[in-house]
């Protein structure tokens, strides 16, 4: 290719990225509706939030290498299918059941593009972007993320037919999705084997993976309590019934950690993961002031808070288990790591649904908050005696 058309092919997959990403987290401000509508409780939306983690699990655990096996362009398109699939499904959606199965796909459909889609957006970088393109592979992937409740809840909040225009909207950019990868040629030289992906962490790498892996479970934790939660927060606690806005507090906790990820790209690894989880520390302080006060201003902050300590803790706690991985590893490490985050969006945030149940909406977003700020505090004492450690086992200097 040259440079005119990679520079082509190289916006073409970041929007296609962008736009399948954003499908994901488009019911964010959607669920207070379908609750009215099908008539469930907070214990029943957690859930259906969470089954896309097991979408996006089943994807990159069976799915995982292919691409480097027929290519990326293959995997893509199937992306794109499930994203449709799963419009369609929520387009027509009327029980709990037709949701599971339109998150089950939707996580399908990230799985699917996650990897495939970074890995496809650096190979088409022109030259002159090459140093640029995994940040740019990110800001499609969590600009996508952070764009999908925003724009859900503009459009559910000032358009009609609230259940419906989103995913309309949604089919719409995913067709131009599928004509942007078909458009592109091929990224990849197809020497890899198609495989099932797997999981193993060698031993000497494994109290660096510990201590990231929970940070960035703590993490992610937290995102999927913005992205699940947050518009239930804004109603009932905060007392605004206003999806736009709904919509904006579960997308910026996505808008935060996709800056934080870009901007700590220097800071090294360790450091870095320490920074974000004092960082996640404080974001679940403000969090459980703003669930005691009532206070919108400090749910927005907790939000870009959050989103900052998560942004950094997981991009810079991936880089300090890759940089301590043997090369040919690396590929089940990560993928283990990725497991550990993608079990975060789901199994404690069904738990703070069926808190919510049992003891209200605020104690369980104040229970939730005080859990994930020790599991950060207890990573980041980690960190500081690893450091110390270190320290006090170097000779001295003459």
């Amino acid at each position: 290719m040259h440079n005119g058309s990679r520079g082509y092919a190289f916006a073409l997959l970041a929007y296609s990225f962008a736009a399948i990403m954003l499908g994901t987290t488009m019911p964010s401000p959607m669920y207070a509706l379908y609750s009215a509508h099908l008539h469930f409780a907070m214990a029943e939306t957690t859930v259906i939030y969470a089954t896309y983690a097991g979408g996006v699990l089943a994807a990159l655990l069976v799915f995982g290498s292919w691409s480097d096996a027929i290519g990326r362009r293959p995997v893509l398109l199937a992306g794109t299918l499930c994203a449709l699939a799963s419009a369609a499904v929520f387009l027509n959606a009327d029980s709990v059941a037709q949701l599971l199965v339109g998150r089950v796909l939707s996580g399908l459909s990230a799985g699917l593009f996650t990897g495939t889609a970074t890995a496809a957006v650096i190979e088409a970088a022109p030259p002159s972007w090459r140093t640029r393109a995994p940040a740019v592979a990110t800001i499609a992937n969590m600009g996508g993320l952070s764009s999908g409740p925003i724009l859900a809840g503009l459009l559910v909040e000032y358009e009609p037919a609230p259940l419906q225009t989103p995913f309309v909207v949604h089919i719409v950019l995913v067709v131009l999705a599928a004509g942007a990868v078909l458009a592109v040629p091929e990224t990849s030289s197809r020497t890899g084997k198609i495989r099932l992906q797997r999981l193993s962490v060698p031993a000497p790498v494994r109290p660096v993976f510990v201590i990231a892996g929970l940070a960035a479970f703590a993490g992610f934790a937290v995102t999927g309590l913005f992205a699940a939660v947050a518009p239930a927060f804004v109603a009932n606690i905060i007392g605004i019934g206003n999806h736009a806005l709904a919509g904006l507090i579960a997308g910026m906790v996505f808008a935060a950690s996709a800056a934080a990820q870009i901007f700590a790209v220097r800071i090294p690894p360790r450091t870095a993961v320490a920074l974000g989880c004092a960082i996640l520390v404080a974001g679940m302080v403000i969090l459980t002031a703003a669930l005691h006060f009532s206070s919108l201003p400090g749910l927005i902050a907790a939000s870009v808070v959050s989103g900052v300590g998560q942004g950094i803790s997981f991009s810079r706690g991936l880089a300090a288990v890759a940089e301590g991985t043997p090369a040919d590893c690396r590929a089940s490490v990560g993928s283990a790591y990725f497991v550990v985050a993608y079990i975060a969006i789901s199994i404690p945030v069904i738990g703070a649904g069926l808190a919510a149940q049992a003891w209200g909406l605020r104690t369980s977003g104040t229970i939730f908050a005080m859990a994930v700020g020790v599991l950060a505090a207890a990573c980041l004492v980690a960190i500081l005696r690893q450091e110390a450690r270190t320290l006090h086992a170097r000779p001295p200097s003459r």
